[in-house]
């Protein structure tokens, strides 16, 4: 059977809803994705040859991963670059650099032949590849409070939406959210399915909060790089390297970067659509009080022991 014809079977299979900024979003091995996106996840799953070297930036949606992709970038390439004054990050947006995974498998996005191989995968933890799990590869995960990401998510995909698709009121997002329904959602099983891998596989895994990246970037960009194998010398942090790293990968350079104010990135979403805020605790000025309530209620219900991750 041809892949097209595969493909198509497949999608006929799956239960279809809206998503955030699709009209179509399959409910794929027991998470939402974008209908266009399945071909390249069942590649992925199916096909994927991880390397011991490689790297994957996972992330649920509007987690920071933009930023994340940026740090890990520099980390793992300060010898080749380093020069600040010449950096990739300079002329390239995080995305290019640091490609999703699951577009390479499709085909629309390259895959860079210098290691180590740098992955950005939105999928949860039951569908990546066996060769993933099953080799010395690493997996760096960002989460972040899930009233931020829902701000940051609706906002965002009613952005590089499709023109004919109607906007969501913040009501019916929130609705839609709280469900489950979101790109790669639910994000209560993304979030737990990482961090429970964390805990069983800490060399592995590692576990990253946005909002204490945000609070001591320094020493989480220590961290990253000592998970890594890619640990600064004492050199290089008198020299501040770890300084310049965080700097070059911050959100205001970043977002002023002319890369960033201009040209596109996945066909036509553009890149300055990844650069918004970069708060935390934005949500206090979207957010009623039925819906804290709400939101609040249904963490409490799903991590429930696992709360401390918050």
């Amino acid at each position: 059977m041809e892949a097209n014809a595969e493909d198509e079977i497949i999608l006929s299979s799956l239960p279809i809803e809206r998503g955030f900024g699709t009209p179509g979003m399959c409910l794929f091995q027991e998470f939402w994705c974008p209908s266009t996106l399945v071909k390249g996840l069942n590649i992925f799953h199916k096909q994927f040859q991880a390397k011991e070297s490689d790297i994957f930036v996972a992330s649920f949606p509007k987690s920071g991963t933009t930023w994340l992709k940026a740090i890990t970038f520099a980390i793992v390439n300060r010898q080749s670059f380093s020069s600040i004054d010449n950096h990739p990050l300079l002329t390239s947006n995080p995305h290019q650099l640091v490609p999703h995974v699951e577009m390479v498998c499709r085909g629309d996005l390259d895959c860079s032949s210098i290691e180590p191989r740098v992955f950005g995968p939105h999928t949860p933890v039951p569908s990546l590849p066996n060769s993933i799990m099953e080799c010395n590869s690493k997996i760096i995960y960002i989460c972040r409070n899930p009233f931020d990401i829902f701000v940051s998510a609706w906002i965002f995909f009613d952005k590089v939406k499709p023109e004919s698709l109607t906007s969501l009121k913040i009501e019916e997002a929130f609705e839609m959210y709280c469900n489950g329904i979101i790109e790669f959602g639910p994000w209560w099983s993304h979030m737990l399915g990482y961090w429970k891998e964390s805990l069983a596989k800490p060399d592995k895994v590692l576990f990253l909060k946005y909002e204490d990246l945000k609070d001591d970037a320094n020493f989480q960009v220590k961290r990253i790089a000592e998970f890594l194998g890619f640990p600064f010398t004492q050199e290089e942090e008198n020299n501040q390297v770890i300084e310049s790293i965080v700097k070059l990968c911050s959100f205001e350079e970043m977002k002023n970067l002319e890369v960033n104010k201009s040209g596109i990135v996945f066909q036509s979403v553009e890149n300055k659509s990844f650069f918004r805020k970069g708060e935390s605790r934005d949500w206090v000025n979207y957010f009623s009080p039925s819906m804290t309530e709400k939101l609040s209620q249904i963490m409490e219900e799903k991590f429930g022991e696992s709360g401390d991750i918050f």
